[in-house]
């Protein structure tokens, strides 16, 4: 099974992080049921700083950090073209992390489509 990373805006999104993370889910969830293996970083990381992090917040990099370990096994990394995407940093860092490594890139168009029961209203 081909492994995804799953690269999507967190702090960029315009509706919030919260509604980030759902929209992360809904497509990581959408790629999964396609028959890929997927890590999406929002997906995985949000609830565990939320939940397990005592609300300790962590910065970008040391999460990017993480987020490498993982990224450098993957097989491709898909940019998910989220409003924002294009303003991240982290998704910045793994798109240039993945050209000097040679992982092969897929950008993957968004459409609003408030399959995460997000209020389209920016936060």
């Amino acid at each position: 099974m081909k492994l995804i990373y799953l690269a999507s805006p967190y702090s960029k999104y315009p509706y919030g992080r919260e509604a980030a993370f759902k929209e992360a889910c809904a497509e990581a969830a959408r790629v999964m049921q396609s028959g890929y293996g997927v890590f999406c970083p929002i997906a995985h990381s949000h609830s565990i700083e939320v939940e397990g992090m005592d609300g300790n917040i962590m910065d970008g990099d040391w999460w990017l950090e993480q987020d490498f370990a993982v990224l450098s096994k993957c097989d491709e990394l898909w940019v998910y073209q989220m409003p924002g995407w294009d303003q991240s940093y982290g998704v910045g860092k793994e798109i240039e992390f993945a050209k000097q490594r040679k992982i092969p890139i897929k950008w993957v168009k968004y459409y609003e489509k408030n399959t995460a029961g997000i209020d389209f209203t920016p936060a």
